[in-house]
């Protein structure tokens, strides 16, 4: 089963079960102040990229982990990762500030790319690049 990748979609599931809490407590979702289509657009396919590419190694364009260890060293920096964004999630969930923007767009963004590169997986370095910056940004732009 070389084209699933178990640790992430663990990965996804975990990181998907605050935001699946505020759809549930806030029903009129999420209000997006800075419209910029095209940049959303971007942001839309590098995030289902990212998914998709956490999950499934699509022959070609995966290639693994060089090692036992890099694979261990994955393992444990996503972790962290993981759990640093559910802490953040869990202090900072009735705030709206840029710290809280700006920490929960970078660290999935980290996140994607980091396992992107340990995994040699291109298509998942490509949705992270087009990911990152475009989160990052209309994040920060509804915090301010």
């Amino acid at each position: 089963m070389e084209w699933l990748n178990v640790f992430g979609l663990i990965a996804i599931v975990v990181i998907m079960i605050p935001n699946i809490l505020f759809a549930v407590r806030c029903k009129d979702g999420f209000e997006n102040k800075w419209k910029n289509r095209i940049i959303e657009i971007i942001e839309q396919i590098g995030r289902f990229g990212c998914f998709g590419f956490m999950i499934f190694n699509i022959p070609g364009t995966w290639f693994g982990w060089w090692s036992d260890e890099a694979f261990a060293v994955y393992l444990v920096i996503d972790i962290l990762l993981i759990v640093l964004y559910c802490i953040i999630w869990a202090v900072c969930r009735n705030k709206n500030n840029a710290f809280r923007a700006l920490a929960l767009s970078i660290i999935p963004s980290i996140l994607f790319l980091f396992s992107g590169i340990m995994s040699r997986s291109i298509l998942l370095i490509i949705a992270a690049v087009l990911f990152a910056p475009t989160h990052i940004l209309i994040s920060y732009k509804n915090s301010v």
